[in-house]
């Protein structure tokens, strides 16, 4: 499958789920695609290729979003349904390599991001908010990662709202109510930076917007008040560990 089939395939699904009476919403590489037009063309620059479509969705919308699948000719993955109850679905097309997770009320690798409440702001990806967080909330970022970030970050300004914007007080308030996402999330936009100053693809004036948006990213996650068992556990710092460790984490 090429790169434009996934994008056909996601906006299908999203749609027909939507006729069936449920909200599901995409994130993942193909999400980070569709939410930047103008320069989307980092991933294919990159050599950054789909190999899969990772959704969102409420457990309570668990019925309608099975008959969505079964409706486009999708085969559930039943072993998946009763080991990962009321968390994750996975579907397959018969005779195509595509597979499809479902990821139920939260992402939730090395740190949960809720979807409460979120997935009817935007459509058809999870808000841009929680598309950086995906990424950032992974320590062992790796280079697909970064990329989608950089694409994000370069695509869209930074906001009080999510209007087409990163909703920078979403990202600090969850931060300041978390001590190790804000850890990890301040760690990797770092890392983030220091990174995308080796991608010779990249031209510098896009480098600068990047880097400029991280910078105002850290300030204001750093700005946010934070509460008293945050102070806390931020005297005792990486001396305890503070994620967990992920073994399959959505591309």
């Amino acid at each position: 499958m090429d790169d434009k089939e996934f994008i056909a395939y996601a906006n299908n699904i999203v749609s027909e789920a939507q006729k069936q009476g449920a909200i599901i919403r995409l994130l993942g590489a193909v999400a980070f695609n569709i939410h930047c037009p103008t320069y989307g063309h980092f991933q294919q620059e990159a050599k950054r290729h789909f190999t899969d479509l990772d959704f969102a969705a409420y457990f309570t919308h668990n019925a309608p979003i099975r008959n969505a699948f079964l409706k486009l000719g999708f085969e559930e993955d039943r072993e998946v349904a009763v080991v990962y109850a009321r968390q994750r679905l996975i579907f397959n097309m018969p005779g195509t390599e595509l597979h499809v997770d479902i990821f139920f009320d939260k992402l939730d690798f090395c740190h949960p991001i809720p979807w409460a409440g979120r997935l009817e702001v935007d459509s058809p990806t999870i808000p841009l908010a929680e598309l950086l967080l995906e990424k950032m909330q992974i320590v062992q970022i790796n280079p697909k990662d970064v990329i989608d970030t950089v694409m994000l970050l370069r695509e869209h300004p930074l906001n009080n709202s999510d209007s087409d914007t990163i909703n920078i007080n979403r990202i600090a308030s969850m931060c300041a109510k978390d001590w190790g996402l804000w850890r990890t999330v301040t760690m990797n936009l770092k890392k983030t930076g220091e990174i995308s100053n080796g991608y010779t693809w990249l031209a510098d004036d896009d480098r600068a917007v990047v880097l400029d948006r991280i910078e105002q990213l850290l300030k204001m996650i750093e700005a946010e008040p934070k509460p008293t068992a945050w102070n806390l556990r931020n005297k005792i710092g990486d001396r305890v560990k503070w994620y967990k460790d992920v073994h399959e984490v959505a591309q």
